[in-house]
């Protein structure tokens, strides 16, 4: 077998100037204006586009968190090296805050404009503090006096007592207040973040309401700083209340694990969420009526510059109004969805068996993800199952496939389990988890020294009448019941020898010492994937330069490893066509005469979050699939454990072509190209060429539908 290579060094010699790439936070900005124009959208009900706002809100909560603390904490430490589209650090916070600038007023005009009278029109009142009457006030304020007030500390300022410690994300308010003696003293007030943002106020203001006649649905909100606001004088008897203003901040959480000079790793963790509490703080958000003086007590105090401060015309932490999506309209939602279990996964075979057979492939979450679950459940109870393996990354708060694992332990069976205890944001409930498996006897190993665990596998081993048998299940996702709902991501089951085999391997290596770098079919970062990606790309070129045909495909999340954006723009000028499907940053310019004209990029954002990865070469008709944990990122491919895993069966490879590949690239609905300026623009559609939401068409194909759009796609 010929083997095909590229040199990474050669490359990024030959491809590596900046006018190649765009920066990764730029693109990320760009990825989350497509998140807003799904809130912008007018055909979308109006309950999504309040989650949509709420998302976007988060996640610029999160970008803020960590990759402008990042950049920040290298302008202070005086770098001055540009990163690879040769931007400095201090240049790229300067880019960052002018994009953000208008999509921020963007989203508060949607969200005060458009957003909340629309919310009105549908009897859901968020009101303005005003609008309540004298008798409804009162009513309100002896809620506050039962409720509110005993959970509230008022915090002063002055030389007796430091300026107050204010926490991450949490809302506050700054208070002005006069003494009988006629001095100002400066006070904060935190909003609790125990109470919900929005208060629904219907049983308070009518204890005794009952359902609206007409079968309709009212609901009334205030926000809970607004109710404190109000009221906020009897936190300071006797006292002068000047002003009132609220305000927010963002800190660093992206603390630097010491992970080489640790004893264990575990209480390592545990003083790292310990200290995210007292991160530097890279975001102060304000009222936008806020006087100066109140502003700089803030900014000096909390030692941050006028940049770090941004002034809003709306209610600061908009990602708290998802709590309007969980409201019982369901003609402001989407249509429900319900995913289908596979017909031959619904079968009385064992499951077991049905995997002996065949692979068997899901697709989530058009697929639902309890035969996942039912997997580690039935090797929990089965007395032949002799050993599980599994890796867990984010497993959510109530876990059915960790309860399972624990039941395992309980029956005597051999349990092991990494539990990713470096998963930012998870740290706590992965800790948490970690002690409940150790409790029953689970060998819980808690990750490597600089190495993430992300790789998703499971493993059972099972005594069979024809000797010990392997099992696996692989996944691009996480073992996570909640998110399977809400994220696309493909799993696969198979018992494979070699692959079975590999995984075997790489449990070995992730639970005891290993120098192993070669695999039978799984690529392995951070010791083989990139290379074995390269080599690919390589083998398409050279099919394309021998007459042969060459198609590239790749579909992830992110695309920013310079050596792989190489390769990829290598390909081009080769000839080969190349359909990248990326869901959120991109740093390669597609579209280039001479450097990217036959690479073609795309974004889908929509219902659910993209978070499959797929790799497909077309190989001269010997056409090759691979699934992965992995996106094309130096992280990925070079500081964390990943896994990606082939797809053997043609049943199962001709499925991923033709009715998930090709539906992403023959979407005209959700789909957004990325030109080579850096922007996104919707996909135009062909004159009498019909609608195609991806997404939605793979809803209609998994139960079976055939639509129209379906029979559209047939023809084209």
């Amino acid at each position: 077998m010929k083997v095909y290579s590229m040199n990474a060094k050669e490359l990024l010699k030959k491809y590596g100037k900046p006018e190649n790439f765009i920066n990764r936070d730029l693109s990320w900005i760009e990825f989350n204006r497509r998140v807003l124009q799904e809130a912008l959208n007018p055909d979308l009900p109006l309950l999504e586009k309040v989650k949509f706002v709420s998302i976007f809100s988060s996640n610029l909560d999160e970008f803020y968190m960590i990759r402008v603390s990042g950049i920040k904490e290298q302008i202070a430490a005086n770098v001055l090296e540009p990163s690879i589209d040769g931007l400095t650090p201090r240049e790229q916070l300067q880019k960052i805050e002018k994009c953000l600038q208008p999509l921020l007023k963007q989203l508060y005009d949607l969200w005060t404009n458009d957003i909340v009278p629309s919310l009105r029109e549908n009897n859901i009142i968020l009101h303005e503090y005003d609008e309540f009457s004298k008798d409804e006030k009162k009513i309100l304020t002896e809620y506050f006096k039962k409720e509110i007030f005993p959970v509230l500390t008022p915090l002063a300022f002055d030389p007796g007592r430091p300026f107050p410690y204010i926490s991450n994300l949490s809302l506050s308010i700054a208070v002005l207040i006069r003494k009988p003696n006629g001095e100002n003293h400066f006070a904060r007030v935190k909003v609790p973040n125990i109470l919900p943002r929005l208060l629904q106020i219907d049983n308070i203001l009518d204890p005794n309401r009952k359902k609206i006649s007409n079968g309709g649905f009212k609901a009334r909100f205030v926000w809970l700083g607004d109710l404190i606001k109000e009221n906020i004088h009897l936190l300071f008897p006797g006292m002068e209340i000047i002003e009132t203003h609220k305000f927010r901040i963002t800190r660093d959480t992206d603390i630097e694990l010491q992970e080489d000079e640790a004893d264990d790793l575990l209480s390592v963790i545990e003083e790292n969420i310990r200290q995210r509490r007292f991160g530097s703080v890279v975001r102060l958000e304000v009222a936008a009526k806020m006087p100066d003086f109140m502003l700089e007590t803030l900014m000096e105090n909390l030692q941050i510059t006028k940049d770090d401060v941004h002034q809003v015309d709306g209610p600061l932490g908009l990602s708290d109004v998802i709590i309007l999506y969980k409201l019982p309209v369901h003609h402001l939602k989407e249509k429900p969805f319900y995913p289908v279990i596979p017909k031959e996964l619904t079968e009385e075979e064992d499951l077991f068996s049905i995997i002996r057979q065949r692979d068997v492939l899901l697709h989530h979450p058009f697929h639902s993800f309890t035969p996942v679950v039912d997997f580690i459940k039935k090797a929990a109870e089965d007395p032949d199952v002799l050993a599980i393996k599994q890796t867990l990354y984010r497993v959510g708060t109530d876990s059915p496939i960790v309860k399972a694992l624990i039941e395992a332990a309980d029956r005597g069976k051999q349990v092991a389990v990494l539990v990713e205890l470096k998963a930012r944001f998870d740290e706590e409930n992965n800790i948490y988890w970690a002690r409940e498996l150790e409790k029953v006897g689970v060998h819980v190993v808690y990750g490597l020294v600089g190495l993430k665990t992300h790789a998703k596998m499971t493993l059972i081993v099972r005594k069979e009448f024809d000797g010990v048998k392997r099992y696996v299940h692989l996944s691009t996702g996480n073992y996570n019941v909640v998110t399977a709902k809400l994220y696309t991501d493909i799993g696969l089951f198979t018992c494979d020898e070699e692959i079975c085999s590999d995984v075997s391997d790489v449990f070995n290596y992730l639970t005891g010492y290993s120098q192993q770098k070669e695999f039978r079919k799984l690529f392995v970062s951070p010791l083989n994937t990139r290379e074995k990606i390269l080599k690919l790309i390589a083998r398409e070129i050279a099919n394309k330069k021998s007459g042969k045909s060459a198609h590239i495909i790749m579909k992830m999340n992110s695309l920013v490893d310079p050596p792989v954006i190489a390769a990829l723009y290598e390909a081009s000028n080769a000839g080969v066509n190349v359909d990248l499907i990326i869901r959120g940053v991109c740093s390669l310019i597609p579209g280039v005469k001479g450097l990217s004209e036959n690479i073609r990029v795309r974004s889908i954002v929509g219902r659910f979050l993209e978070h499959s990865r797929i790799f497909y070469f077309k190989n001269d008709g010997n056409e090759e699939v691979y699934l992965s944990s992995a996106d094309m990122m130096q992280r990925n491919l070079d500081r964390r454990i990943e896994i990606t895993f082939p797809v053997e069966d043609k049943k199962l490879k001709d499925e991923i072509i033709n009715n998930i590949l090709t539906v992403y690239l023959k979407d005209n609905v959700k789909a957004r190209e990325l030109h080579s300026d850096g922007s996104y623009h919707f996909v135009k559609s062909q004159d009498g060429a019909a609608r195609i939401n991806s997404q939605e068409w793979l809803m209609n194909y998994v139960t079976k539908v055939i639509s129209p759009v379906k029979k559209a796609i047939r023809k084209q």
